[in-house]
């Protein structure tokens, strides 16, 4: 098995382009088509996990933060990043990120938190937009099922919980086809009419060129008419956060000692307590103080994240707001990646790293 096998099994649960455009996720470092000898899993690709896999005769280190963020100008060893690429290449250990794009969907580092706390009826806190596009073509009435089933089969015309969506017009079409045309219907030099429907099927603009090869395969005709038109809609399972409630409310404090006890944490920064139950819960993995807004206007009663500044605070007004360490938040992302793929690969060594990679301290 490759290493492109398994980071392609990896973009088909969480794809390259859901990540947010600051982001550096997917192949880091390293030869694609090498064969994989196993998987180190951890949180951050470092020195001492490079080292591990090394050890353990691992060849690829999947990691949810990027090694990279930055262009590097310069391979000198003066940080800890550029001594962790060249350690990597050095030992032919490939270096995979899986990022903001596993943060961005409702299956990912967020449900894992909302696990942890025992969440129900979870929602994307916020929905990412843009990320949708519409497809609509023209095909003759009886070849205008293989058309769709092509599309279908392709991953267009899912919304939600829904899938097999498309909307169908019937009309008329012409096209005269011109001397060295092959076509399906008519003949050389003369105009034709043509029953057809009007096939329109919504798809993630991700899957644009799968979409139109599934199309132009499937068509009769030499030469497809079609219109690729990009929406503004949202994608409701793509998006930053989750929020979800409780199964019974809790106290403020009897809800501060579960999380406390269901991240293993040494201590919580929170704004003041309301006196109110607990119900409605948001969460954000890693850095989420932007979602702050979001979480009030969803009128969520606490709202867990992390790197909150100072002032940033003073903007939960009468929303208990909870940051419970980046590293923290986002530690059980290993046991995702880790079930994920074991669920793919049964008899191929995956391993958790060994290494706690969090490089804050607290000193009680």
């Amino acid at each position: 098995m490759k290493i492109s096998d398994i980071t392609a099994h990896l973009e088909t649960i969480a794809p390259v382009h859901f990540q947010e455009s600051y982001d550096n996720a997917g192949l880091i470092a390293g030869d694609p088509s090498a064969e994989c000898t196993g998987v180190i899993i951890s949180l951050d690709a470092i020195e001492a996990v490079i080292e591990e896999a090394i050890n353990k005769k691992c060849n690829l280190v999947i990691a949810h933060h990027p090694i990279i963020f930055r262009g590097l100008k310069k391979l000198n060893g003066k940080n800890y990043v550029e001594r962790t690429i060249i350690k990597a290449i050095k030992n032919d250990i490939a270096i995979y990120a899986i990022h903001t794009n596993l943060d961005n969907i409702k299956k990912g580092v967020n449900n894992k938190i909302a696990e942890k706390i025992g969440l129900q009826n979870l929602q994307m806190l916020l929905p990412k937009e843009n990320m949708l596009k519409k497809l609509i073509t023209f095909a003759p009435v009886d070849k205008a099922e293989d058309v769709r089933k092509a599309l279908f089969a392709a991953g267009g015309g899912e919304l939600g919980k829904y899938s097999e969506c498309s909307f169908n017009t019937e009309g008329t079409g012409t096209f005269k086809p011109l001397e060295g045309a092959d076509p399906f219907v008519g003949e050389i030099g003369k105009r034709h009419e043509e029953k057809e429907l009007k096939i329109e099927v919504i798809f993630p603009g991700y899957l644009e060129q799968k979409i139109i090869r599934a199309m132009i395969d499937a068509h009769p005709y030499e030469e497809v008419a079609y219109d690729i038109i990009s929406l503004g809609n949202y994608l409701s399972d793509v998006g930053s956060g989750l929020i979800g409630e409780l199964g019974e409310e809790a106290d403020e404090t009897e809800f501060l000692e579960r999380i406390k006890s269901a991240f293993g944490l040494k201590v919580i920064k929170h704004t003041s307590l309301s006196g109110k139950k607990v119900k409605k819960v948001a969460v954000c993995g890693g850095a989420g103080s932007f979602l702050i807004p979001v979480a009030l206007s969803n009128k969520a009663d606490v709202y867990i994240t992390s790197d909150i500044k100072y002032h940033e605070f003073f903007d939960a007004e009468a929303m208990v707001l909870l940051d419970i360490g980046h590293y923290e938040s986002e530690q059980f992302t290993i046991d995702l990646l880790y079930d994920i793929l074991r669920e793919k690969y049964t008899n191929f060594a995956v391993r958790k790293t060994g290494v706690n990679t969090n490089p804050v301290n607290y000193f009680l």
